[in-house]
């Protein structure tokens, strides 16, 4: 931080110039320093992160008094909520690319829904991801890997997006926003007791 007197041939100065430096005071001693654009990371692993998250929310409000139950002796170890041990925990098994329970402890059991393949179309500057379900089975939940080179292994640091599976439907995802390229995309399933399947069913477009 530079201390400044009589900034810009003026008493005081405050905003930016061309995107570089700003001015501004701190406790009335006017300084300038370099701008800086706060980060909003986009790495798949973040993203995934936060979607996992949210999803776990979500499906924790979903819950039944018996599964909410099961996380009550894991809450009581940990001093915390049974909502924090079930967020927690799962979050921690989404970090190693294991399917999230919606008891404790997950039995990694259950059959996955029964997808019909996948499509991707290229708009401006975003693709639409599609997957429809055939058969619900277990599934609780669709997860989106996207890569810039075919033949990609889905994994956590490559998750873009979770989605719900709430029954035999078509869902999909707006990947937004891309810079023109070609984008790789695949997908991986979950049961609600922690199982996790890949799908291998890779789908591409090309954003131009």
């Amino acid at each position: 931080m530079v201390k400044l007197i009589a900034p810009m041939f003026s008493l005081g100065a405050s905003g930016s110039i061309g995107k570089a430096v700003t001015f501004a005071a701190w406790k009335g001693v006017p300084y300038a320093r370099e701008l800086v654009k706060p980060a909003n990371p986009k790495s798949g692993g973040q993203v995934g992160m936060r979607g996992m998250f949210k999803y776990l929310a979500q499906m924790w409000a979903a819950l039944s008094v018996a599964n909410k139950a099961t996380w009550e002796t894991r809450a009581e170890q940990k001093t915390v909520s049974p909502f924090n041990a079930f967020m927690s925990y799962n979050m921690a098994r989404w970090r190693n690319f294991l399917g999230i329970s919606i008891e404790d402890p997950a039995t990694a059991a259950g059959t996955n829904a029964v997808f019909a393949g996948g499509s991707a179309t290229a708009g401006v500057r975003q693709i639409t991801i599609s997957k429809a379900i055939t058969t619900l089975n277990d599934g609780k939940a669709l997860g989106i890997h996207r890569a810039l080179t075919t033949g990609f292994t889905p994994s956590f640091a490559n998750c873009i997006a979770v989605i719900e599976a709430a029954g035999v439907a078509t869902f999909t995802h707006v990947d937004t926003p891309l810079v023109p390229d070609e984008y790789f995309y695949n997908f991986s399933a979950f049961t609600d007791e922690g199982l996790r399947e890949l799908e291998d069913d890779e789908v591409s477009d090309t954003v131009v």
